[in-house]
């Protein structure tokens, strides 16, 4: 049996104010052509489908599209819901929806009701009756579960550890040689985060013992943006698509894993190029304008900080003549001003003149002198000023 392990869909997010409706629909035409050239059985999402709670309606319908698509090329969907998803509004019409092949495990009373799947073929065992028990663990609000968990002292911890009991205590009553996938949306030790990922706690306490995953075939993990290998069978499959500049160095994709009548077979990356690339750029706005060495960035999604001693004027539009799609703009001058000049505290206490109130504050949020022009500006705006409050 071939399983396809992704998470962190997120339709319906933005990136620095771009949309990104187009480019999940390119995912999903990704997704699809590696379910049918791979010939996989079963698709796994490990929460957060969508990101925000009530969604758009086309967004929705995206995510309606994508469930059809799979049903018409023959596999089965577990989901399980993450952090950013509405159990409930995900979880609707589950039980009608199985039929079809699409198992939602989105409630905590069927986090414990696995997936029944018989491997075929050469991967079935020798009296054919080997079976894959799929669970889901749908984000575990601590404040919200602790008290049907039968869980005192409510962490992520906590909560989780008695989720992964009672899956346990189910996988006990199956027959010998049940082969387990738990889905889980969670942050477990060993983890590296990005920045555009919501924290499930604060401080960290959230995180979850690797330890706690190792009596199962293989747990997909969700809630990490970056694909990583925590342990042979612990795996973050990361976002499809990247969703801060954070993740510029991320190699989006899934892991495709096969299992066995003997247990977790291979299992490699999945690689999903996206449709622009993640910049990362610093430097002087001259040399960024001029310099071959950016020229493989000028069609990228970029974050540029600039480290000129003054803040270049009209920097975000020059910056845009040769690389069209920046969209993050920062300052970290070369040479900092030196920490000894006085304060602005300082400059408004000592300013003789309006004019020179107005300057100053614009040297201090932007880096750079008026200018003659724009000191020529601030005259004239502050006359008109002075002329209305004589008028009243």
């Amino acid at each position: 049996m071939k399983l396809l392990h992704t998470s962190d869909w997120h339709l319906g997010r933005s990136f620095h104010g771009i949309g990104t409706l187009a480019a999940q629909r390119r995912f999903a035409d990704q997704l699809l052509e590696t379910v049918i050239t791979e010939n996989v059985d079963v698709v796994l999402v490990a929460g957060d489908v969508y990101d925000r709670a009530l969604p758009s309606v086309d967004v929705v319908n995206l995510f309606d599209e994508i469930l059809a698509r799979l049903n018409a090329a023959g596999v089965q969907v577990v989901v399980t819901s993450g952090n950013h998803d509405s159990a409930s509004r995900l979880g609707f019409g589950g039980r009608l929806l199985e039929r079809a092949g699409v198992h939602l495990r989105t409630r905590l009373s069927d986090l414990a009701t696995p997936v029944l799947l018989p491997l075929m073929g050469n991967d079935a065992g020798p009296d054919n009756t080997t079976q894959v028990a799929i669970y889901g663990i749908p984000f575990l609000e601590p404040r919200l579960v602790a008290e049907e968990l039968d869980v005192e002292n409510g962490t992520h911890f906590s909560v989780t550890e008695a989720a992964v009991k009672l899956i346990a205590a189910d996988l006990a009553t199956r027959a010998p040689g049940t082969a387990s996938v738990v889905l889980a949306h969670t942050f477990a030790s060993g983890g590296v985060s990005s920045a555009s990922e919501r924290e499930l706690s604060v401080g960290g306490v959230g995180a979850v013992p690797l330890d706690l995953f190792e009596p199962f075939t293989y747990t997909a993990l969700g809630h990490l943006h970056g694909p990583q290998i925590l342990s042979e069978s612990v795996r973050y499959s990361g976002s499809p698509l990247p969703y801060s500049f954070s993740e510029a160095r991320h190699r989006k994709g899934a892991w495709l894993l096969e299992i066995t009548a003997s247990g977790l077979g291979e299992v490699r990356k999945v690689q999903w190029d996206p449709e622009r690339a993640l910049s990362i750029l610093s430097g002087k706005i001259d040399e960024l304008l001029s310099s071959e060495a950016f020229s493989q960035d000028e069609g990228n999604y970029c974050q540029i900080t600039l480290t000129d001693n003054d803040s270049p004027e009209l920097a975000m539009d020059r910056l845009r003549t040769r690389f069209e799609h920046t969209l993050v703009l920062m300052f970290a001058p070369e040479t900092p001003r030196n920490p000894e000049q006085q304060s602005y505290g300082d400059r408004i206490a000592q300013a003789t003149d309006e004019l020179e109130l107005c300057c100053g504050f614009l040297d201090h949020v932007r880096h750079r002198s008026a200018s003659d022009d724009e000191q020529q500006i601030l005259r004239a705006a502050l006359a008109g000023v002075r002329e209305q409050e004589s008028a009243l």
